[in-house]
């Protein structure tokens, strides 16, 4: 996979991909990234990038002609559909589609390459949305200063989609969200000591019963979800069994609000439920 980088900032990046899974990826070959100062595709000598909104408003607007011959030279007379090296050309913008796992699956499988445009200021011309773009994506209904932020979590996200970049095949596959999931949020990861200020780590976890284990972690994504996004449940594969169980547990957790009741149904007494404690001393 290829990584284009449109941007007046190209220092931004500088560290960001230098680290982690970006990295060994880059190291391994499995990805390219490459970096392009937008001023270099202008052709006056003050390498200006942006101008005035037309019909008055606040702020600048990025011009059409160094993003369009951008663009257009990183593409080299080919066509983004061309099936040797499917391209999609990405406008980073709050009007896009929200980006989310299974956006990052379609584009790590749906192509070769994608080349950034991040905006700055007060957005792009329309005309490059209009006749260049080819897809838009928003990271959310927030608004940032620019698209670089968000071009670095799309391409985390897509990269460790790709195939031997995380050295397991199944490192993805349960993530938040994924489709190995089936769309619920993770479940809680535990590691050594065992017990830590008084918190032990749930027994189910240590005796070694592997289907206990994956019975444990599959309620627990359960509840978890069920607490934080319940609106994933509804698109979620679940066995009359689990409706069951959510339902009993959800008017567990309301009576138990006005109770003090502590342990859920069915979960060995295992609460996903935050307790804090903080020590001065460490």
């Amino acid at each position: 996979m290829r990584f284009d980088l449109l941007t007046i900032f190209p220092d931004f990046f500088t560290g960001a991909i230098d680290h982690g899974i970006i990295r060994r990826a880059r190291q391994q070959g499995q990805i390219g990234i490459e970096i392009h100062d937008l001023r270099s595709f202008t052709d006056d000598r003050h390498h200006i990038v942006d101008d005035r909104p037309f019909g008055g408003g606040d702020g600048m607007v990025l011009k059409p002609e160094p993003i369009f011959c951008g663009v257009e030279t990183l593409l080299a007379g080919r066509l983004p559909g061309d099936p040797e090296e499917p391209t999609a050309i990405v406008l980073l913008t709050p009007q896009g589609r929200v980006f989310n796992q299974r956006e990052a699956a379609r584009l790590a499988v749906g192509y070769k390459r994608l080349i950034f445009i991040c905006g700055r200021y007060e957005g792009v011309d329309e005309r490059v949305v209009e006749h260049l773009v080819t897809e838009e994506i928003s990271v959310g209904d927030y608004v940032l200063t620019g698209g670089e932020l968000p071009a670095l979590i799309v391409i985390d996200a897509v990269t460790r989609l790709l195939p031997d970049v995380l050295g397991s095949e199944t490192s993805a596959v349960h993530d938040s969200f994924a489709d190995g999931a089936e769309g619920l949020l993770d479940y809680p990861h535990y590691t050594r000591p065992a017990e830590f200020r008084g918190w032990r780590v749930p027994e189910v976890l240590i005796g070694g019963h592997h289907g206990e284990v994956a019975k444990w972690r599959r309620r627990a994504a359960l509840r978890k979800t069920q607490e934080r996004r319940p609106e994933l449940l509804a698109a979620a594969s679940l066995t009359e069994a689990e409706r069951s169980w959510l339902t009993r547990l959800d008017g567990f957790d309301k009576q138990s609000s006005v109770s003090g009741s502590e342990n859920p149904p069915e979960t060995d007494g295992q609460s996903v439920d935050r307790e804090v404690g903080i020590d001065k001393k460490c």
